[in-house]
C-alpha cells in the first residue's frame, strides 16, 4: 500500500474533534504502517450557527465522503442523526473504535468550595448552571427544580471559558470529552446514571464511509469494537422508533451483562415535571429489536404524550 494514496479523514475543527481524529489515526498506524494519512478539517453547519436540528455537526464531512474529498469522516456518536443527513444508500459507519465514560459531568466554578466527591448536591439553591441541551436540563431540573439554566453553546473550551466569564456555578459537559482532552485539573463531578442518563452514542466515536469503498474498509475493520457496536445500535433504534428529534430530552443507555444488552431510556418533559423511565433487555445478538422494545417501554409508560405535547415525534 506504500505507492497508493494517502486516506483522508474529514473531521470538525474543535480541539476535541482533531483530538478524536488523531486517536483514530494512531490506532489505524498501529495496524497499518506503512498507510499514510492526512486529516481534512471541515467547518459544519453547527460550528457556523450553533443552533438545533439534525445533521448540524455531521452534514458537511458526509458531503465531503461523497464528493471524494475525503476517504472517512470521524464523529462523536452522539452527533450522528439515526439516518445519515445526506447519502444515505452509499454511506455506512464503518467502525465504533472506542467509547469512553458516557455519563455527564458537573464542571464546578472555582469559587465553589466543596468536599471531594459531592455532585449535584454540592450546587448551593438557586445555582446557575450552564447547558443548552434540553436532555440534560430537564433531568436536572427533576433532580433539582430549584435550578436555574442558562442556554450555553459552543464547543468544550468555549464552554468551559463561559463557566468562568458568565459567572456561572456549573457547567454540564459529556465526561467523555473532558477525558479526551485531559483536563484533569478541572473539578469535575460525574452525575450518577440514575440522575442523568446520557444520549444515544455519548463517548462513542463513529467512522463513517463509503459503502464497496474495499480499501477503506479493510483498513478500518480491526479498529471496530464490537461491545461498542451492539450498544450504540442499540441506543440509535431506541431513537429512531421513538420518532423525536434532536431537542427533545431524550436518553437512552446500553451495557451488556454476560450475553445480554441492558438498556435503560429517559423522556422528559422540559420543565422537567414529568419524567418516564423504561429498561429493556435481551440476547445481544438483536440490539436493534432491544432498542425498538425499549422505545416501546416509555411510550407506553407516557412518553407518547410528552413527545406529542412538545412536538418531539416525527420532529
Amino acid at each position: 500500500m506504500t505507492s497508493q494514496a494517502p486516506i483522508h479523514l474529514a473531521t470538525r475543527g474543535s480541539k476535541l474533534a482533531l483530538t478524536q481524529t488523531r486517536r483514530v489515526i494512531a490506532r489505524l498506524r498501529q495496524c497499518w504502517l506503512e498507510v499514510a494519512f492526512e486529516v481534512v478539517v471541515i467547518r459544519t453547519t453547527g460550528d457556523r450557527v450553533q443552533v438545533g436540528g439534525k445533521g448540524l455537526f455531521t452534514k458537511e464531512l458526509e458531503e465531503a465522503l461523497l464528493q471524494g474529498r475525503a476517504d472517512l469522516a470521524v464523529h462523536s456518536a452522539k452527533d450522528l442523526p439515526t439516518e445519515p443527513a445526506v447519502g444515505a444508500a452509499e454511506l455506512l459507519i464503518a467502525c465504533y473504535p472506542e467509547r469512553t465514560d458516557p455519563r455527564d459531568a458537573l464542571a464546578l466554578s472555582e469559587r465553589l468550595c466543596q468536599p471531594t466527591g459531592a455532585g449535584l448536591e454540592a450546587l448551593p439553591e438557586g445555582a446557575q448552571v450552564g447547558t443548552s441541551s434540553p436532555r440534560r436540563q430537564a433531568q436536572l431540573r427533576h433532580a433539582r427544580p430549584d435550578l436555574s439554566f442558562v442556554d450555553l453553546r459552543g464547543n468544550l473550551d468555549t464552554r468551559l471559558r463561559k463557566l468562568a466569564q458568565q459567572g456561572l456555578d456549573a457547567v454540564v459537559l459529556a465526561a467523555a470529552g473532558l477525558s479526551r482532552l485531559g483536563l484533569r485539573g478541572l473539578d469535575a463531578r460525574l452525575l450518577p446514571l440514575e440522575v442523568c442518563l446520557p444520549a444515544a452514542g455519548q463517548g462513542a466515536l463513529a467512522v463513517e464511509a463509503r459503502r464497496g469503498d474495499e480499501r477503506v474498509l479493510k483498513l478500518l475493520a480491526p479498529l471496530d469494537n464490537h461491545e461498542v457496536r451492539l450498544t450504540v445500535t442499540a441506543e440509535r433504534a431506541c431513537l429512531r422508533e421513538l420518532q423525536c428529534g434532536c431537542q427533545t430530552p431524550v436518553a437512552a443507555h446500553a451495557w451488556l451483562e454476560g450475553e445480554e444488552v441492558v438498556m435503560r431510556g429517559v423522556v422528559a418533559s422540559p420543565d422537567g415535571e414529568r419524567l418516564v423511565r423504561a429498561q429493556a433487555q435481551g440476547p445481544m445478538k438483536e440490539p436493534q429489536a432491544i432498542g425498538k422494545r425499549l422505545a416501546a417501554e416509555l411510550l407506553a409508560a407516557g412518553a407518547d404524550r410528552i413527545l406529542r405535547e412538545i412536538g418531539g415525534r416525527g420532529a
